[in-house]
C-alpha cells in the first residue's frame, strides 16, 4: 500500500472511530437522562457541597451499588442539563486510552455544545485518566467521577490530583433507604405502637436477610449477589492483578464471607488455606477490601504495632450477599446483625475499631471520635448474656475515661441499666438504624 493509500486508510479508520464514539456518547446520554432515579440516596444532600466546590468529586463503592443512579440523581437535582456524561463500562470504549480524551471532548462539544461539568462513570477502566482530568480541572472544569476500586483511585488521586479531589463513599441501601424502597412511610420513633414496633422489627429482619444492593432487591430471581461476587473476584481482582492462583483467592474470600464478624489471624489463615506466606494473605485481603467486598477492623490500641499484630475482624459489604454466597450463614442472625451495625457505623465514621480490655473482655465496636462503646446481642433476655455484655462495656469504659455512650443493640429489647455507676442503654436494631 502506498503512502497516499495508507493515509486515506487511516482517515477512514479515524472517521469510523469518531462516528462510533459519537453514536456511543449520544446513546449513553439518552439512556442516562431517561434513567429511573429509584430511591433518593441519603448521601445526595451531602454531595451538594462537594459538587459546588472546585475539587474533583470522586464517588467510590462496590459494583452495582448504585453509583450510576446516584450520578443521575446528582444531574437531575443539581446540574439541570449542564453536563457531559460518559460511561467507561461501555464495551464500545473498551480500548479507550488517555490520548483519546481530546477526541472525546471534541465529540461531546459537537453533540451537546460547550459544558463545564463532566460526569465520568467507572473511570478506573481508563489508564492514566487523571492526566486529562487534572489538565481540564486546572482550566476551571468540574469533574464528578465514579469507580469501584478504592486502591487504584487513591493511588491515582494521590499522584496527580493531590489536594484537588473530594472522596465520597457509596454503600448499599441503609435501613432508611430500604424502607423507602419498600415504600414504608417514616414513623415517629418516640410514639411507636406495639404493632408498629413489630412491623419495624420484621422489616429489619428482612433487611438483614436481603441486604441493600439495589438490583438484588429489584430482581431477586436473577442471582445478582452471586454474579456480582464472581465479577469482583475474577474481573476486578484476578484479572486486574494478574493472579495465577485464583483458587486460593476464592478459598480465602469464601472463608471470610462465611465467617463475617469473627476474629481472624493472618498467620492462621495462611496455615488453614495453605497460602504459602503471610504476605500473600495480606495482599489478597487488601485486594478484597479495595474492591469493596470486605472491611478489615483493627483492635483499638495506642500502639500502631499492636494494632498490626493483633487479630482482625472482618465484615462484608452487604448481608444479603453474605447470606447468598457464604456457608450456612442463614441461622446466625447475631453475626448478621453485627455486620449490619458495622456498615451503619462505617457510613458515618472512618475509624471503627473493636475493643479488647486488659481483662480480655471484648466489645464489638469502639468509636474514638464519639467516645462510643457498642455491643451487639441478638438475644438479651438471659441473666448470663446481660451480665457478660454489661461487664465487658463497664470494663472497657473504665479504661477509656472519655467514653460518653455505652450501648447494647438487640433484636427487640429496649431498656436502661446502671452497673458500677455506669449508664448503659439497650436499644432495638431497627430503632438504632433509624436514629444514628
Amino acid at each position: 500500500m502506498n503512502d497516499q493509500a495508507l493515509s486515506a486508510d487511516r482517515q477512514v479508520q479515524t472517521k469510523i472511530t469518531k462516528n462510533l464514539l459519537a453514536s456511543a456518547l449520544k446513546e449513553q446520554h439518552e439512556a442516562f437522562v431517561a434513567r429511573d432515579l429509584g430511591v433518593e440516596r441519603e448521601i445526595l444532600a451531602e454531595l451538594k457541597k462537594a459538587i459546588a466546590a472546585p475539587q474533583v468529586t470522586v464517588i467510590t463503592g462496590l459494583r452495582r451499588v448504585g453509583k450510576s443512579t446516584l450520578l443521575a440523581q446528582v444531574a437531575k437535582k443539581y446540574l439541570k442539563n449542564d453536563f457531559y456524561f460518559v460511561n467507561f463500562e461501555d464495551e464500545r470504549l473498551l480500548n479507550f486510552q488517555v490520548s483519546d480524551f481530546d477526541v472525546l471532548h471534541e465529540t461531546l462539544i459537537s453533540l451537546f455544545g460547550e459544558k463545564k461539568t463532566f460526569l465520568f462513570d467507572e473511570i478506573q477502566n481508563v489508564p492514566e485518566w487523571e492526566r486529562f482530568v487534572r489538565r481540564l480541572h486546572d482550566q476551571g472544569y468540574k469533574f464528578i467521577v465514579t469507580g469501584y476500586n478504592a486502591s487504584l483511585l487513591s493511588q491515582e488521586l494521590g499522584t496527580r490530583l493531590t489536594g484537588r479531589s473530594i472522596r465520597v463513599e457509596l454503600f448499599p441501601f441503609s435501613f432508611r433507604e430500604y424502607l423507602d424502597f419498600r415504600k414504608v412511610k417514616t414513623l415517629d420513633l418516640s410514639v411507636l405502637t406495639t404493632r408498629q414496633k413489630g412491623n419495624l422489627r420484621k422489616l429489619a429482619n428482612e433487611y438483614i436477610t436481603f441486604g441493600g444492593i439495589p438490583d438484588a432487591l429489584k430482581y431477586p430471581e436473577l442471582g445478582v449477589h452471586k454474579a456480582l461476587y464472581d465479577d469482583v473476584l475474577y474481573r476486578d481482582i484476578a484479572t486486574r492483578y494478574k493472579l495465577k492462583n485464583v483458587k486460593s483467592l476464592k478459598e480465602l474470600s469464601f472463608y471470610l464471607v462465611s465467617n463475617t464478624a469473627s476474629l481472624v489471624s493472618y498467620n492462621k489463615l495462611k496455615d488453614l488455606l495453605k497460602l504459602g506466606s503471610v504476605n500473600t494473605v495480606i495482599n489478597y485481603v487488601d485486594y478484597l477490601e479495595n474492591s469493596w467486598l470486605f472491611f478489615v477492623v483493627n483492635k483499638y490500641a495506642h500502639s500502631v504495632k499492636e494494632q498490626q499484630i493483633a487479630a482482625k475482624k472482618t465484615y462484608g459489604i452487604d448481608t444479603g450477599l453474605i447470606r447468598s454466597v457464604g456457608f450456612s450463614f442463614s441461622e446466625n442472625k447475631g453475626k448478621l446483625m453485627e455486620n449490619e451495625v458495622f456498615l451503619q457505623l462505617r457510613r458515618k465514621y472512618q475509624d471503627v475499631y473493636y475493643y479488647k480490655t486488659t481483662e480480655d473482655y471484648e466489645v464489638d465496636f469502639f468509636i474514638p471520635k464519639e467516645g462510643s462503646l457498642i455491643q451487639v446481642a441478638q438475644h438479651f433476655d438471659s441473666i448470663e448474656t446481660k451480665e457478660r455484655e454489661l461487664r465487658a462495656l463497664v470494663s472497657a469504659a473504665s479504661e477509656q475515661n472519655k467514653t460518653k455512650k455505652l450501648l447494647i443493640i438487640t433484636e427487640s429489647e429496649k431498656a436502661e441499666f446502671e452497673k458500677e455507676g455506669v449508664q448503659i442503654q439497650a436499644v432495638p436494631l431497627y430503632e438504632w438504624l433509624l436514629r444514628v
